[in-house]
């Protein structure tokens, strides 16, 4: 089974693309905005744990934010 968020590595500026099944919702900075994106795509973020299985990490986990894995 696909996961269905998956959450790129950090550009240049430190967001990440964030992609739920075929669609890109946009960018996060931080945590926060990774809940916020889901929220208004219908997701419950009080059901959404980052390093659960629904969502992929690439390019380092929740809490990397700036190119080459430094964490924020």
């Amino acid at each position: 089974m696909a996961v269905p968020v998956t959450v790129y590595p950090p550009d240049e500026d430190g967001g990440r693309r964030v992609r739920l099944h075929d669609g890109i919702l946009g960018r996060a900075h931080g945590p926060r905005d990774v809940f916020a994106l889901l929220e208004q795509a219908g997701w419950n973020p009080d059901e959404v744990t980052l390093d659960g299985p629904l969502i992929q990490w690439r390019g380092g986990g929740p809490d990397v934010w700036q190119p080459g894995g430094g964490g924020r």
